[in-house]
C-alpha cells in the first residue's frame, strides 16, 4: 500500500540515502506498540511520531501526576489527573496530525495481551518500570515473532538492547530468572535524573526506526550501558541460550502477576512511575556505602574487587582492596576472584562494576554472592575518606 507522504514534513529524512522516499514509505506503513507513556515512552512516542510512523499504539493505565513532569515530557501541567494515554494522544496529534493512534488505557497483563496483539505490530518498544511486565513483553513478542526494544533507567544510568531479532537472544536469555521481588528498589527510593529517560528513550526510538528500515547494526545480542555522570558507554555482549526451553505459553510471566509479592510498587502519591526501572542490580545485590559500613562493623568481610583502570587505581585506592583489574579484563583473572565468598565490586561511580558483575555471572559466579557498591569509590571517599590511599 502506497501512502501519500508530506514531502516537506519528511524532507530531511528523504534526503538521507539510507531512507529516501522508499524508506519513508516503510515508516508510514509501520505499526509500533509502545508500552508505557512515562519517562521512556515520552521521547519514544514523540520521536516516532515525528519520524512518520503510520500507526502508534500506546499502553498505559496510569494518570498524569505532578511528579511525572520532571521527566515525562509528553505531558503538561494542565493535564495532571488525565489518563496518560489521552494526554499522549493529544500531544502526538498536535505534532503529527496524520498519525493513527490506538490508545489502550489498561495494564499490560496476561489477560489483556491477546486484545492488544490483535493488531499486527511490527515492533514493540518497552517503556515499563517493572519486571513482571518486561518478562510478559518478552514472552508475547516471542510468541508473535516480533522484535522488541528494551530500555531501563535508574538514577544516572541507563540500558538499551533489542530482543527477539531474527531468531536472536530474548530477554530471558540475558536475565534467565527474576530476583526476589523484595530486592528490587523503586525509582522513588533511588531517584532518576530528569534528562536520562530522554537519552535512553531516544536510543530506543533510533533502534525501532532501524528495525523498520532494516538499516545499520541493530543492538541485538548487545546491552548498551550508559552512565550520565561519567558520560561513558559500555557494551555487554550476550548470546542466545540454546539450553533454554522455548516459551510455548504465557504461564512463565503469568505466575509473576499472580504472586502478591510482585504487585506493582507504588510511588508515594499512589502511582507507578512508567519508564523508571532498576538496572543490572536485578541480577545481583546493590549495596550503599552506609549499609556496607554498618555490615562491616558487624564483622562482614567481603572480598573487595576494584574494577577501575590501573591509572585510576594508582591515583587513589581503597587501602583494604583485595584485588584490582580493569572491568573489561575481568574474565582473564577468574582464578584470582573467589567463587565461594561474597564479593563487593566497585569502580568510580558504580556503572563499570555492574558490567563486571554481569561478566562474572556469565562466567559461572553465583549472583547472590555479588554486591555492586552504589556510587563506587566516590561514595567511599565521601563516607570513609581515611580509608582512601592516594
Amino acid at each position: 500500500m502506497i501512502v501519500e507522504l508530506n514531502l516537506q514534513r519528511y524532507a530531511r529524512h528523504i534526503s538521507l540515502p539510507q531512507v529516501g522516499v522508499e524508506g519513508q514509505q516503510k515508516l508510514a506503513q509501520a505499526s509500533v506498540l509502545v508500552i508505557g507513556a512515562g519517562g521512556l515512552g515520552s521521547p519514544v512516542l514523540l520521536y516516532l511520531a515525528a519520524a512518520g510512523i503510520g500507526h502508534l499504539g500506546i499502553v498505559d493505565n496510569d494518570h498524569v501526576e505532578i511528579s511525572n513532569l520532571q521527566r515525562q515530557v509528553i505531558h503538561s501541567t494542565s493535564e495532571v489527573g488525565e489518563a496518560k494515554v489521552e494526554s499522549a494522544r493529544r500531544r502526538l496529534h498536535e505534532l503529527n496530525p496524520d498519525l493513527k493512534i490506538s490508545a489502550f488505557h489498561l495494564q499490560f497483563a496476561p489477560e489483556t495481551v491477546d486484545h492488544i496483539f490483535e493488531t499486527a505490530w511490527d515492533v514493540v518498544v518497552d517503556g515499563t518500570d517493572n519486571l513482571p511486565t518486561r518478562y510478559l513483553i518478552d514472552d508475547a513478542c516471542f510468541l508473535h515473532n516480533i522484535s522488541w526494544v528494551y530500555g531501563s533507567i535508574y538514577r544516572f544510568e541507563g540500558q538499551v538492547s533489542v530482543f527477539n531479532y531474527r531468531d536472536g537472544p530474548c530477554y530471558r536469555d540475558l536475565f534467565s530468572e527474576a530476583p526476589p521481588p523484595q530486592t528490587i528498589p523503586s525509582c522513588a527510593e533511588g531517584g532518576v535524573l530528569g534528562v536520562l529517560p530522554g537519552v535512553i528513550g531516544s536510543f530506543q526510538a533510533n533502534e525501532a526506526i532501524k528495525l523498520i528500515l532494516d538499516i545499520g547494526e541493530v543492538l541485538a545480542g548487545r546491552l548498551l550501558l550508559y552512565d550520565a555522570q561519567a558520560m561513558t558507554f559500555d557494551t555487554l555482549r550476550f548470546s542466545k541460550n540454546t539450553q533454554r526451553k522455548p516459551v510455548i505459553n504465557l504461564s512463565m510471566s503469568q505466575s509473576m502477576f499472580e504472586d502478591e509479592a510482585w504487585c506493582m510498587r507504588k510511588e508515594p502519591h499512589g502511582e507507578v512511575d512508567e519508564g523508571d526501572t532498576v538496572t543490572l542490580g536485578t541480577m545481583f545485590h546493590s549495596i550503599s556505602m552506609t549499609k556496607m559500613l554498618e555490615r562491616r562493623e558487624q564483622g562482614w568481610t567481603p572480598f573487595l574487587l576494584d574494577v577501575r583502570s590501573d591509572g585510576e587505581f594508582n591515583q587513589a585506592r581503597v587501602e583494604s582492596t583485595d584485588f584490582q583489574i580493569d572491568h573489561e579484563s575481568i574474565t582473564t583473572v577468574l582464578d584470582s576472584i573467589p567463587k565461594d565468598r561474597e564479593v563487593v565490586l566497585f569502580c568510580r561511580s558504580g556503572m563499570r562494576s555492574q558490567t563486571a558483575a554481569m561478566y562474572l555471572i556469565q562466567s559461572g559466579y553465583d549472583a547472590s554472592l555479588l554486591y555492586n557498591l552504589e556510587g563506587g569509590i566516590m561514595a567511599w571517599q565521601a563516607s570513609a575518606p581515611s580509608e582512601i590511599v592516594s
